[in-house]
């Protein structure tokens, strides 16, 4: 009788094998399923060459403004040149002021879009401001706004009398010796014709020891496309809710009856 309930309990176990064979095919099946993810910001793509100057303000401000005279109309090549074109254009103005250990770290820096939220940053403070209607570029001197450059001289007269803007530590101060001075902010898109009509007046103006020059970028069109990031450090959980039905009513009632037979 004992012999005949083992052979039973045997046999069982052998007829659920199609079952559990069947239940580890579903979950292997499913673990080797690809999973692909792309991490977008909320905010859009941002132009390379904004993002180039950030990495040069990190090395010093020196090599930022440096870099600014020479891609002072860069972007219009944008808009003849591909990507790919304009992307080592950019890399070749930047190899002006950088070593080759310094122009691989700033691809790297390219490829994980790194300075991505820097000049965001700088386009949230712009849009706190607000910028004046229809205006690709446009100055703030001690809380007076302007699009046109022949306006600055107008509105610095008086400038003292107003209160001081505050100064972020990221803001990138043309080099001088001086630093009690009426401040002019300018916003704009560096690389673009109107940011080198007013950077060649404010430039100057900064050289005679007339003003406090700050850059501030501003992108009057953000971009429509969307700002994809490195996924480093971040965790996406999912959950498969795919459950597969298997009827093992059948396999169960042949053991049993095979059992009965038996005993």
């Amino acid at each position: 009788m004992a012999a005949g309930r083992t052979l039973c309990v045997v046999q069982l176990l052998l007829g659920s094998m199609p079952l559990w064979l069947s239940l580890l095919g579903a979950t292997t099946a499913s673990a080797s399923k690809a999973v692909t993810a792309r991490l977008a910001a909320k905010w859009p793509e941002t132009p390379l060459l904004l993002e180039a100057s950030e990495f040069m303000a990190e090395e010093s401000n020196e090599k930022f403004w440096q870099f600014l005279e020479t891609v002072q109309e860069l972007a219009i090549y944008k808009q003849t040149e591909s990507d790919y074109s304009y992307y080592n254009l950019i890399l070749k103005k930047a190899g002006q002021f950088l070593d080759n250990l310094h122009i691989n770290l700033l691809k790297f820096a390219f490829s994980i879009r790194a300075y991505s939220p820097t000049v965001q940053m700088f386009q949230q403070i712009a849009a706190d401001e607000p910028p004046p209607d229809g205006c690709h570029a446009f100055v703030v001197v001690h809380k007076e706004h302007t699009c046109k450059t022949n306006d600055i001289k107008k509105l610095l007269k008086k400038a003292t009398s107003r209160p001081r803007p505050y100064l972020f530590k990221g803001d990138h101060k043309f080099p001088t010796n001086k630093e009690n001075l009426p401040v002019v902010i300018l916003y704009a898109e560096m690389g673009t014709r109107i940011f080198g009509k007013f950077h060649k007046v404010l430039s100057e103006k900064a050289r005679r020891g007339e003003i406090l020059y700050v850059l501030r970028h501003y992108i009057q069109k953000p971009s429509s496309r969307k700002m994809y990031l490195s996924g480093y450090g971040v965790e996406l959980a999912i959950k498969s809710t795919e459950y597969k039905a298997l009827d093992d009513t059948q396999v169960k009632r042949k053991v049993e009856e095979s059992c009965e037979l038996f005993i």
